[in-house]
């Protein structure tokens, strides 16, 4: 066998994992791609003395499996490219490609991901090469990194004809603060859980949630009901907030002002209910291995169930509304398109998936706490326009809230475990899968014969969404840019780490 099966949040021995040539590792991936249901989670390096070796875990939606392969090599080896036949892998091999200098022979597109210092190649951000397409016809425009609004740094170059786009690339990498690196050199867990929270501020409780899953895993501790709970509960409480905040800066973008007023007002209460549960708006010192110091109390479900009495039917008003303006439709309907084979060949996941019809939605997949006991239906729309993407975090705000709701009806007992002297087990891999409000969460871990880390590999939605948007606006009009960017809303820093 050249690949080794795991589930979500299964610890195995490291040395579980096949290590073969990189022909049979090329052949298995093309092999395993030939399904639609599978797609890769990560692929990544790192060091072992002079060696590098490489992992990569594919997903088997149809089977709820995770498909795990490896192969060894040294720094600037030369290779065929997967790309080549598996455009999705694009993104990893430049990754790895700026990490480690291996070449991937016949690649599209072999240049560094995020040009951050610290790398096997040292080029300059200010020297990015650019795609260019020479013509008297067509003009370049540039937008950013430094934004008018209060954005995170990210430079796009647009290619014209007149105010039609040709062409969209997305340089990124003014965010990038070494996390992973931070959390191999953290020496105290506490360190460790507070880099989680920080991968993308506004994912703080699915990162938070996906790391804590992880080191319960490899510290072979298991994972109190309430604990679990508690964590299904935040993401999903994370989940609406997020989206109506979207859905209100959707309005704002096309000067619907009653629809960005209203949507706004909702956002407040969902994100003040975390700090009355944890003391921060976002979740923050919520999620944490083992225990958790915010119990759910009966008072707080009270509180909860009396902020969505009064949410509801304001956000059911202001939607009734939303989806028979005409003026509103007319800029969110067929605008921003990116189809489902787009979607595949990139490897989209999460709503900018499900928009477009491509059911990938790790609730459902590789179901985890509460979503082995909560059968989870993925909302999916066809068209994968703005429209799609409003209409998706519309039902989707409704799916959760039902969620909750049901949870709140059975709220575990609290259960408290002495866990604070556990450790990771030696020599050990695991992956952590979590679903968050943007798509597929996705830590990595592996320790060494201590239990030490010596690799964490985290793969925010974003790192293969950003695309998407490059595809979206192609054939649009520039002015139209802002509401498509908007609709994806994607991490800068969650792509940065």
């Amino acid at each position: 066998m050249k690949y080794t099966t795991v589930h979500n949040l299964q610890s195995i021995p490291i040395e579980m994992i096949p290590v073969v040539s990189y022909k049979d590792f090329f052949d298995t991936v093309i092999s395993l791609f030939e399904e639609e249901e599978v797609h890769c989670v990560n692929y990544f390096a790192y060091p072992i003395g002079n060696e590098l070796h490489l992992i990569c875990s594919l997903a088997d939606d149809r089977e709820s499996k995770l498909k795990v392969l490896s192969w060894k090599s040294t720094s600037f080896a030369s290779v065929p490219s997967l790309s080549t036949q598996i455009p999705s892998i694009i993104v990893f091999e430049r990754e790895i490609y700026e990490n480690y200098g291996i070449t991937f022979i016949g690649h599209p597109w072999l240049k560094p991901l995020r040009y951050a210092k610290n790398r096997a190649n040292e080029h300059q951000i200010s020297d990015y090469p650019f795609f260019k397409i020479e013509s008297e016809e067509l003009h370049e425009v540039g937008v950013g990194p430094i934004h008018a609004g209060i954005i995170e740094p990210g430079h796009f170059r647009f290619i014209c004809n007149g105010e039609r786009i040709l062409h969209l690339e997305i340089q990124l990498g003014y965010q990038h603060r070494g996390i992973e690196n931070l959390f191999l050199n953290s020496t105290h867990l506490n360190q460790r859980i507070a880099l989680s929270e920080s991968i993308a501020g506004d994912t703080a409780t699915a990162h938070a949630s996906a790391f804590a899953n992880l080191w319960e895993s490899l510290c072979d501790v298991q994972t109190s009901q309430h604990l679990l709970w508690q964590r299904n509960l935040s993401v999903e409480i994370e989940r609406i907030a997020m989206h109506t905040g979207d859905m209100a800066a959707i309005c704002t973008d096309v000067a619907y002002q009653l629809g960005n007023a209203v949507l706004g007002r909702l956002r407040t209460p969902m994100v003040n209910f975390m700090q009355e549960w944890c003391g921060n708006r976002l979740g923050k010192s919520l999620i944490r291995p083992f225990n958790s110091f915010y119990a759910f109390t009966p008072e707080l479900k009270e509180r909860l169930l009396d902020i969505f009495s009064k949410y509801e039917p304001d956000f059911n008003e202001i939607w009734d509304r939303m989806k028979t303006l005409p003026s509103l439709l007319s800029r969110l309907e067929k605008t921003g398109v990116v189809s489902r084979n787009q979607m595949i060949e990139i490897g989209a996941v999460g709503m900018s998936a499900r928009a477009a019809g491509l059911e990938r939605d790790v609730r459902a997949s590789h179901p985890y706490g509460l979503f082995k006991e909560t059968p989870h239906q993925p909302i999916t729309k066809k068209h994968g326009d703005v429209y799609s993407r409003t209409q998706l975090r519309n039902e989707e705000i409704i799916q959760s809230v039902s969620y909750i709701k049901h949870w709140l009806e059975n709220i575990p007992d609290i259960e408290i475990k002495d866990a604070s002297h556990a450790t990771p087990k030696p020599s050990t891999f695991c992956i952590s899968l979590t679903e968050g409000w943007r798509g597929e969460i996705c830590h990595c871990a592996i320790t060494d014969e201590k239990g030490n880390l010596i690799a964490y590999k985290i793969k925010d939605p974003s790192l293969h969404n950003w695309l998407a948007l490059a595809l979206a606006v192609r054939n649009n009009e520039i002015s139209d840019f802002p509401i498509i960017n908007k609709s994806f809303n994607l991490s800068y820093c969650g792509f940065d780490l």
